[in-house]
């Protein structure tokens, strides 16, 4: 059985996580989850996306780059110490981020794709959520990404309404999720995947 956690980025994962985001350049993929660490594909060195990463969980720091704070977290996969996705976890949202970006995205590597493994993420991410006081968490996808809308709704999450995104202008779609409620409903579908 293969078990996963969730964990901050180091500089104990540098090289692993430079294999990632390596991927997702290959794969010409979307940085989805990655939050600050997406930097490094814009040519910032490692350490000072590590700083930016870390320090996004300060609100006084997050204000002054007029962000909300975010928990930025690698999924490990206990079996091969591999990343296989990320997942960042945001709070005390801005004006914006309440109505179009919400509190939480993710993503999977792309040759980890279509294994169920963002399911697993998003738990575990819902987990994290709760560790922060939240209740409620508003989650954000494409219309047309339906593997991420089937992952939402595999966890609980409710559609609240299709519209356009003003920052893209792609039609989005906005669920939510009752964090109590998800956590409990699917403790035993998830249970054997946690480390």
């Amino acid at each position: 059985m293969e078990q996963f956690y969730l964990e901050l980025p180091s500089k104990n994962r540098k090289d692993k996580i430079l294999d990632y985001i390596n991927e997702i350049i290959i794969y010409n993929s979307e940085t989805n989850g990655l939050g600050a660490l997406s930097k490094i594909i814009d040519g910032y060195s490692f350490e000072e996306v590590l700083e930016i990463c870390l320090n996004m969980q300060n609100k006084e720091y997050a204000k002054r780059l007029g962000k909300s704070q975010v928990k930025t977290f690698l999924l490990i996969r206990k079996n091969d110490d591999k990343i296989i996705g990320c997942i960042n976890i945001r709070w005390n949202l801005t004006k914006y981020m309440k109505k179009y970006s919400g509190n939480i995205g993710y993503g999977i590597r792309p040759t980890e794709r279509n294994k169920g493994y963002n399911k697993i993420n998003l738990y575990l991410g819902l987990l994290e959520a709760k560790k922060l006081n939240l209740n409620k968490v508003m989650l954000v996808c494409e219309t047309n990404n339906l593997p991420s809308s089937k992952t939402i709704e595999a966890l609980g999450g409710i559609l609240e309404r299709k519209e356009i995104d003003p920052n893209d202008g792609v039609l989005t779609s906005y669920y939510w999720i009752d964090i109590n409620l998800s956590i409990n409903k699917y403790k035993e579908t998830y249970k054997n995947n946690i480390y």
